[in-house]
């Protein structure tokens, strides 16, 4: 898309999209893990001026590093602001294969191209579900 400046100034996105492109990261652009893996996603908003809620559905992260910074974390996040021109280190296992869905939780950016899919590949785990675990 051509640059338009009154765009620009309503602060009112067209798009909203992971990877630069709507859906970048379905179909075979989809993410990949297998059970029991570490995930480590290193999510960057570049703005310019929208805050982003980044959350992966089916998950929590076991450890966020806020502003891009590996020195310390924050551990068992569900969702983690993001604002613009910062980054932030997600990290989480997965214990069940599935489908997962990168998100930016403000939802209905999703039908703005934000969207993303995280198959996960692995034996099932049917005691995880059961009560008392």
């Amino acid at each position: 898309q051509a640059y338009s400046s009154r765009k620009a100034a309503a602060e009112d996105p067209e798009y909203v999209v992971f990877n630069g492109n709507a859906s970048a990261l379905t179909g075979e652009g989809a993410l990949k893990a297998r059970v029991g893996e570490t995930v480590r996603i290193y999510f960057g908003n570049i703005g310019p001026n929208k805050v982003s809620a980044f959350h992966v559905i089916g998950t929590i992260f076991e450890r966020v590093y806020r502003e891009g910074g590996l020195a310390e974390s924050v551990q068992n996040i569900q969702t983690t602001a993001v604002p613009p021109g910062s980054a932030s280190v997600v990290e989480f296992r997965l214990q069940v294969p599935g489908t997962y869905t990168p998100v930016d939780h403000s939802i209905f950016r999703t039908e703005r191209g934000v969207a993303g899919l995280l198959n996960v590949e692995g034996p099932d785990a049917p005691d995880i579900y059961k009560k008392g675990k």
